[in-house]
């Protein structure tokens, strides 16, 4: 069998992830600029319309970014398993003549909407509680001047700004709080959402070209994994329930959670004849 080398998107999931942070480094630094001790509404809402300026910007950003590395991740599957199977030489050969059959191509649609309404659901988040944390700071303001009586500037104290100010950064820092009620900051949820998506692309990719070329096994790459994945590591799986043998199928083992986790890093390469 040809030596197939592993996929590597690390480059251009950093330079995503990146976006985010810059993203929301301006919108951080946008809401410092805000005098808490006399803040009014129309101040915040100019603060306001400039965070929705750099989410638009990134929403715009992150969809080109899904429609180009998305599908590239299908074709990075079809084209190790054309290699796998013998139908070309090397990977480059193969990404040359790379074409989607029916079932990848309805998949790699599918996998572009669903990965872009996850990112525009980070935004949205962060939106959303940015908004709500100025609503809270103008209301906390007005009624700390109040409650001293002073509507002059600079009448708040220091324990009460810093609160404000703390209020505003987690509205940031904590863009997408999941099911489980974890908090995340938004380029640490969207460097494990697209990571895991293109893995999940790659090897649904794998599969359906697999099949459809009458392959309908694979060996489980090795990478000297030191959690539960170790014990997948070179194993058999069954690509489709249907096929004979007693191995266990791709979504039985996916099933244990032991492995192709978020963030797990093993793919497998398909083979006709298990035995060999």
């Amino acid at each position: 069998m040809a030596v197939i080398p592993e996929t590597d998107y690390e480059y251009e999931i950093a330079r995503l992830v990146d976006a985010y942070k810059n993203a929301a480094g301006r919108i951080q630094r946008e809401l410092e600029r805000l005098d808490l001790a006399g803040l009014s509404r129309a101040n915040a809402q100019v603060a306001l319309s400039e965070v929705s300026r750099v989410l638009a910007s990134l929403n715009d950003e992150s969809a080109e970014w899904v429609a180009a590395n998305i599908p590239q991740a299908a074709r990075d599957g079809v084209a190790r398993t054309l290699v796998a199977l013998g139908a070309a030489d090397t990977v480059e050969q193969a990404a040359a003549v790379v074409k989607f059959n029916r079932i990848n191509a309805n998949m790699v649609a599918a996998a572009v909407a669903d990965t872009q309404a996850d990112l525009l659901a980070v935004t949205q988040n962060v939106d959303r509680r940015v908004r709500a944390a100025v609503r809270k700071v103008i209301a906390d303001s007005m009624r700390a001047n109040m409650a001293a009586g002073i509507s002059g500037r600079r009448t708040i104290s220091a324990d009460i700004l810093g609160g404000l100010r703390k209020t505003l950064g987690d509205a940031v820092n904590t863009g997408i709080i999941d099911a489980a009620g974890r908090r995340w900051k938004p380029e640490v949820y969207v460097d494990t959402v697209v990571r895991t998506k293109m893995a999940e692309t790659y090897r649904e990719a794998t599969t359906n070209e697999a099949i459809q070329r009458g392959a309908y096994y694979a060996v489980i790459s090795r990478h000297g994994a030191k959690d539960a994945c170790a014990n997948w590591e070179g194993r058999i799986i069954k690509l489709s329930a249907d096929a004979p043998g007693d191995y266990p199928t791709y979504d039985s083992a996916k099933a244990t959670r032991q492995i192709w986790h978020p963030n797990c890093r093993h793919t497998f390469t398909p083979v006709r004849v298990p035995e060999k």
